[in-house]
């Protein structure tokens, strides 16, 4: 029995491992699905794969996935938009690349404690986006030395009807196959 015990714990590990690459590799690929905008933020997929975490991975799992893909970045690997590394990090987009992790751990969080219904998923995800946001856009505000109301401008007002598709296209989705994850050994 303990054996058996032992492993179901070592799968559960390993599924749990291969997920998070799985969505630290998604988000790296769909970071490259970007339109570039002249306020140097570009309209990208990538936080696309940080909500479809959120709506098919528990919490550790969809927070870990955006934290692997930052650190790959960190280390030189080319997975933000335009194929940036470390530089795009300390750059003017580097709170919203770091707002992803964010995203996913308090959206992830708060689904904690719901029924992973659409419209739970979407307002988690809406809240997770509001962190994303408030960090990348002070961080923005810092580096590029401008107003709040100028920041919002650039990198908020025009991305919110493109980030309200990704989530409810990430929340329809998490319902429709979280339950066909879960039974993945």
């Amino acid at each position: 029995m303990n054996q058996q015990r032992s492993v179901s714990k070592s799968r559960h590990q390993i599924r749990s491992l291969v997920l998070i690459a799985m969505f630290a590799a998604l988000t790296a690929v769909l970071s490259q699905l970007a339109i570039p905008m002249p306020w140097l933020v570009p309209i990208s997929l990538g936080n696309l794969a940080g909500f479809l975490a959120v709506g098919l991975l528990n919490w550790k799992e969809a927070a870990a996935s955006q934290v692997v893909w930052i650190m790959l970045g960190m280390v030189g690997a080319p997975v933000y938009s335009g194929f940036g590394s470390l530089s795009r990090l300390t750059g003017p987009t580097g709170g919203y690349i770091i707002g992803y992790a964010v995203c996913a751990l308090a959206a992830g969080l708060i689904l904690t404690r719901s029924r992973y219904r659409f419209w739970e998923m979407a307002a988690a995800m809406a809240v997770g986006l509001v962190l994303c946001y408030a960090l990348g856009t002070v961080w923005y505000m810092v580096l590029m030395k401008v107003s709040l109301g100028g920041a919002l401008m650039s990198c908020v007002v025009p991305y919110l009807p493109g980030d309200g598709v990704k989530i409810a296209l990430a929340a329809l989705l998490g319902v429709k196959l979280r339950a066909r994850l879960q039974r993945i050994v």
